[in-house]
């Protein structure tokens, strides 16, 4: 990859573009199983600020803002404590370029660092592109719920992914 991608934690000014990515994939896609556009305050609980364990971050290319990505809390009970799920959006036109599994390795080394154990992603059974890199960046298939949604009026398997990280 020929760009510099960086990875900046992202600030409270952020949320207007984390909010633009995620309604054109909520309008566009089947990436997400939100159907309309969320509010700033419906975000916000889903992409933590400042918190002290969990992460998000603007994804820069050749500082142009091109997505972004974070982990949050698999489940909110102590036992899953060891456990994060993780998420890429990117900019339709960063797609492709490799820049998805540049975040998801940085996300891997970052929730090592606060003691996370294993990563899972949550992916839509027809989001093959999302498939291709997370297996291509170690993920398995753990997980297959099938016809569990609706979007677009076409019926939706949801399908999970994890990686051990240590």
């Amino acid at each position: 990859m020929s760009k510099k991608i960086r990875f900046v934690e992202i600030q409270e000014k952020d949320y207007t573009f984390i909010k633009e990515v995620y309604d054109y994939y909520i309008l566009n896609s089947t990436a997400t199983f939100h159907m309309s556009e969320i509010s700033l305050d419906e975000l916000k609980s889903m992409i933590l600020l400042n918190h002290p364990k969990y992460k998000s971050y603007i994804i820069k290319s050749d500082n142009r803002n091109c997505g972004y990505c974070y982990y949050g809390p698999y489940k909110n009970r102590p036992a899953y404590d060891r456990t994060a799920e993780l998420s890429v959006y990117l900019l339709p036109e960063f797609s492709g370029k490799g820049i998805g599994t540049h975040a998801i390795q940085h996300i891997e080394k970052i929730a090592g660092n606060y003691k996370i154990k294993v990563l899972i992603a949550i992916i839509s059974g027809d989001n093959l592109s999302s498939i291709r890199v997370f297996e291509k960046s170690g993920y398995e298939k753990c997980a297959h719920f099938k016809q569990v949604g609706e979007k677009f009026g076409k019926i939706l398997d949801v399908v999970g992914y994890q990686k051990m990280l240590v």
